[in-house]
């Protein structure tokens, strides 16, 4: 059951009975968080609040929750109002149609996926759909089918993810490059390497660091490895932090046209001698 956070018929469907939950709550190991909803000690707090607030831990809170990749920068709780709650005002997250019942105490990754459409940025919204996949090896069209009826902008939005993408920060540089232009390649493999890079602009190899990649030293040696086998089989290779893409894009951007403005990415065949 959700994060400690129980419905009173989840409950009975387990095999309590109405005097066992009293007894519980007089132990102090349950608590009661609204009518018909119960926490034992170990609940999250985050659930916690969003059930006590009337509806479900949903979009952006639900995805965190379910470790889905999530730009950050966004407030700390999301929370689905139930199709009986008391009060729609402000402070729940809206979706495309009416409000649905509340039914778990925190949303299924689907339906937290389609109210993060409309808290979400596009490129974030993209990156997040991209971890879903890659992370639940599935592909666009099962994901669009978990997601019931879609709108046609989260349908234009779902053309332009890729289950490829290995992280949150590629998804987004993918992004923005085919936002201005750039034809990009999604994980093509490189022989002089052994294996897959990131992303290619022509001879140019982006690799997208996450936040945690540079505090293991295997994968520092083994970048340093990458970077010298991919020179000395004729490729560039740019390596993009966490940060870069996140809080430092506009100079990251402009040293990647600086290499494709002067055509240095151009592959060019290598006449024989």
């Amino acid at each position: 059951m959700d994060h400690h956070v129980y419905r009173r018929a989840d409950l009975l469907a387990h095999g309590y009975r109405d005097r066992q939950i009293r007894d519980a709550l007089d132990a102090g190991v349950l608590h009661r968080v609204r009518s018909g909803w119960y926490a034992d000690r170990s609940a999250d707090p985050e659930v916690v609040a969003a059930v006590r607030r009337g509806g479900a831990l949903g979009c952006v809170s639900a995805l965190s929750k379910h470790q889905v990749w999530v730009a950050p920068g966004y407030p700390d709780l999301h929370v689905r109002a139930g199709k009986y709650s008391r009060s729609m005002a402000d402070g729940f997250c809206s979706g495309f149609g009416g409000p649905l019942p509340v039914t778990k105490a925190v949303d299924d990754v689907p339906l937290a996926l389609m109210y993060a459409a409309r808290c979400m940025t596009r490129e974030h919204w993209i990156a997040a759909a991209d971890s879903v996949m890659n992370s639940r090896r599935i592909s666009a069209d099962e994901l669009r089918f978990r997601m019931g009826h879609i709108p046609s902008p989260v349908a234009d939005w779902m053309r332009a993810c890729d289950a490829r993408s290995q992280s949150g920060t590629e998804s987004i540089v993918r992004t923005r490059l085919r936002n201005r232009g750039f034809h990009v390649v999604v994980q093509p493999r490189i022989e002089s390497i052994g294996g897959y890079a990131d992303l290619r602009i022509g001879r140019l190899l982006i690799e997208c660091d996450s936040r945690l990649h540079h505090t293991s030293p295997e994968n520092y040696r083994k970048d340093r490895r990458r970077d010298r086998k991919s020179l000395a089989g004729r490729w560039m290779t740019m390596r993009l932090t966490y940060d870069d893409v996140l809080f430092g894009w506009d100079e990251a951007l402009a040293d990647i046209c600086t290499v494709t403005d002067a055509g240095r990415h151009r592959i060019r065949k290598v006449r024989p001698k």
